[in-house]
């Protein structure tokens, strides 16, 4: 096949793909798919990074793996793969995250093209960035669900993965849920998994608990969850029969034993922050203010974030209720509007959720994602994957105009076409606060509340996607954070205003690991409502405030692209998009009224 693909490449691509270094981010769903595909197509030097390992959820779709290779690092045994079939390819592998001040913008400036295959926005804003710093194009790519998008992103030409605002993210990788969640979703999907293992249709890629044949852990000197006390059995139904459901035994085997084992996977928390088990008799002694009034209303109930010994008190109420509605069936069908089904999904996520130090959520909050749950498909990856690799032919042949944003639609609009591009390249916007000429963002803000400290931690570093930023008072030429370590520690705890930050103050921030300057004009900001923000970024009101979602009238939300890319993801259905319906989404360039801005690719 390698022979003779460079008769249908351009004569100008042809000569320059031997001798192009490419960078690939990600080897999960997508990166699978695109190393094969740059493998098959004639490049030679190859670079990948990914941090995560591999789980045995991965193995029906990511082909590049197999059943011994759970355990080890995606980048590496990719690599490996790629080595067997084409051994003339030279392939180095990362396993780290690249997010790592070791991958600057001088590790970005020796690659000719860089392909994302990432599945959450952190990394790709990042690697957004660095490519703008390095000058170099990057092709970036998702899917979700049945739904896909590539579009390149080169400085001077086209829009940045930032130019416009994206709603909060509302997809999540799969092959984390079991072992290392970092968001509130990830727990809610996992106590999902949870009830349909103990009350559902069994289904082995709803598996909750460790993989107790994982080599990653056997390295670490464990072989398996029976030593450290677990039971062996063949379903974890029938385990919670045998024990006729006991609620202590349950909670003790999901909260305790199970983290104990997933701690002594020390590889898993190098670079994470380890979880912390929770027994039973730990878990009731965890009283909240609110627990001693049980006089509270159903909506209060509803809107109330509960304490950990109430989500176990809970938690043994529905396991009961459950048990007695088993009764005389096969299995329990979940539904969120299903009071002990909703419940023991809340009680679940939320105990989860605290284990792992996340921010844990009120049960009207959780039924509403748990309800919108979905699986993502394998064969967008493989189509978004060879649209990707087809683009970088033609940057490398500079054809960077035929490259416009192109769109895999779940149905089609006209009838055979599924995909559909725009006619020409989108243009940056002007008010983008990281690739305009002189980037600027207006920051509302209690300037007498929000510490130092979280200035830098939640304002520029989760919602700006900094990694490392030095900010100065530029009135006064104050240093207010140091990426030296230690420099400004004295700052932390002190209020903004302490340090004469106040209305109308203006902050330099820069990153020099990602080699970006921000100005950040300061807004005094009085939050009214208990729901209201802690704080609000925002470039310019009229182009770039994100707009509400229509989901009342077609239970569609605005969304400029799919934000996830593993074949084994699980997607919330309220973002796949079909432009057929009549959608009023705001998804650039995809319904059907905007038939002059596209053009239809047939099959």
């Amino acid at each position: 096949m390698v022979n003779s693909i460079p008769y249908s490449i351009d004569a100008s691509a042809r000569e320059a793909i031997p001798t192009s270094k490419v960078l690939v981010v990600g080897a999960g769903g997508i990166g699978c798919e695109i190393l094969k595909n740059l493998s098959l197509s004639g490049f030679r030097d190859i670079e990948i990074i990914d941090l995560d390992t591999i789980d045995v959820s991965n193995l029906n779709r990511q082909f590049l793996f197999r059943k011994e290779h759970v355990g080890k690092p995606k980048a590496v045994v990719a690599r490996e793969s790629i080595l067997v079939h084409n051994p003339d390819v030279k392939i180095k592998a990362y396993h780290d995250s690249v997010l790592s001040s070791d991958y600057g913008v001088n590790f970005f400036k020796k690659f000719n093209i860089v392909l994302n295959a990432l599945d959450n926005r952190t990394a790709r804003n990042h690697v957004n960035r660095m490519c703008l710093a390095a000058d170099v194009p990057l092709i970036e790519s998702g899917t979700s669900g049945y739904s896909g998008q590539v579009e390149l992103i080169k400085k001077g030409a086209t829009q940045c993965y930032e130019c416009l605002p994206k709603p909060p993210q509302k997809s999540f990788p799969g092959c984390t849920i079991r072992n290392t969640p970092s968001e509130p979703v990830h727990c809610i999907v996992w106590a999902k998994h949870l009830f349909n293992q103990l009350f559902g249709e069994d289904d082995p890629d709803q598996d909750v608990s460790p993989d107790t044949e994982d080599p990653e852990a056997k390295l670490d000197g464990q072989n398996s969850v029976t030593e450290s006390g677990n039971i062996k059995r063949v379903s974890t139904k029938q385990w919670a029969q045998d024990i006729q459901y006991d609620a202590e035994k349950l909670f003790n085997k999901f909260f305790n034993d199970d983290i104990k084992y997933l701690l002594s996977m020390e590889n898993l928390w190098k670079k994470r922050t380890p979880p912390k088990p929770l027994s039973w008799e730990q878990a009731v002694k965890v009283v909240g203010a609110k627990d001693e009034n049980d006089e509270t209303s159903v909506r209060a109930v509803d809107m109330e974030v509960w304490s950990i010994s109430k989500c176990t008190k809970v938690f043994a109420e529905s396991i009961s209720q459950l048990r007695n509605d088993l009764e005389g069936k096969t299995f329990l069908v979940w539904d969120k509007d299903d009071k002990p089904a909703m419940d023991f999904v809340t009680a679940c996520a939320n105990v989860r959720a605290n284990i792992f130090s996340i921010q844990q959520k009120s049960r009207f909050q959780i039924k509403s994602i748990a309800g919108n749950i979905i699986p993502a498909i394998a064969t967008a990856n493989a189509m978004i994957a060879g649209l990707v690799v087809l683009y970088a032919f033609r940057i490398l042949a500079e054809k960077v105009q035929q490259c416009p944003s192109i769109y895999l639609r779940q149905k089609s609009v006209h009838s055979k076409f599924v995909l559909a591009a725009d006619r020409q390249l989108t243009k940056a916007n002007p008010n983008c606060y990281v690739c305009s000429a002189k980037p600027f963002v207006n920051v509302f803000v209690n300037v007498n509340k929000m510490t130092v400290k979280e200035f830098e931690t939640e304002l520029l570093k989760k919602h700006l996607n900094m990694v490392a930023p030095d900010v100065v008072l530029d009135a006064k030429g104050v240093m207010v954070i140091s990426s030296e370590e230690g420099e400004t520690e004295a700052n932390n705890d002190k209020v903004l205003s302490d340090l004469g930050i106040v209305d109308g103050s203006i902050l330099k921030c820069d990153d020099f690991l990602q080699n970006y300057e921000l100005t950040v004009a300061i807004n005094q900001y009085e939050a009214v409502e208990k729901d209201d923000p802690f704080f609000k970024v925002v470039a310019n009101p009229d182009e770039l405030k994100a707009k509400e979602s229509n989901t009342k009238e077609n239970g569609v939300s605005d969304h400029k692209e799919p934000e996830s890319e593993d074949d084994d993801l699980l997607v919330l259905d309220d973002i796949v998009e079909d432009p057929q319906e009549g959608s009023s989404s705001k998804k650039r360039k995809l319904n059907t009224d905007s038939d002059d801005d596209i053009v239809e690719v047939p099959l």
